[in-house]
């Protein structure tokens, strides 16, 4: 994390204006789905907000210059560590882009995919330290569907990969 102020000129304003910008590193976001297509959820502290949400599995890419498959091990690195759940035989990790977390002030970008088609690891979750996961369970399109709504569900994380797997056909939100 690297924390910058700048004078800047654009375009759109020529004139020099102070912007502060936030620079960090890219990350994952990934949708497990089982093969019933049921979608894996985490609920997990975040210290910011002061309260624990549900969302989708996700972490920092260590690597600046991570390529593709590097990324696709971060994700699939990351669902094994905070779902305990990994590609079953014939399973696949679908890409599906990568987002910017809110470019008005950091230049954070998200890498999502879709795991589709897991089982539960032998050895179960292998969490880091300093993780606050508490609970982690399946849930059917409706309920996820309901959560939005309720605004149960609120990353911003798990709301854009939502959207992306709607908007691919992947996900239906559409009330039934």
């Amino acid at each position: 994390l690297e924390v910058v102020t700048d004078r800047v000129q654009s375009p759109a304003r020529p004139d020099p204006r102070t912007w502060t910008v936030v620079y960090r590193k890219a990350a994952v976001v990934v949708a497990p789905m089982t093969r019933d297509g049921k979608i894996i959820l985490i609920r997990q502290e975040r210290i910011p907000i002061r309260q624990a949400i549900w969302e989708m599995p996700s972490g920092q890419i260590d690597d600046d210059n991570a390529d593709q498959e590097r990324i696709k091990d971060v994700a699939l690195r990351e669902l094994r560590e905070e779902t305990g759940y990994e590609l079953a035989p014939g399973g696949e990790l679908v890409p599906l882009g990568h987002y910017f977390s809110s470019p008005g002030f950091t230049d954070e970008r998200g890498y999502l995919f879709l795991a589709r088609s897991i089982q539960p690891c032998a050895e179960g979750p292998s969490r880091e330290e300093g993780e606050s996961i508490l609970d982690c369970r399946q849930f059917t399109v409706a309920e996820i569907r309901r959560m939005i709504a309720d605004n149960e569900i609120c990353d911003a994380n798990t709301l854009g990969i939502c959207a992306t797997l709607a908007a691919r056909g992947l996900l239906s939100l559409a009330p039934r």
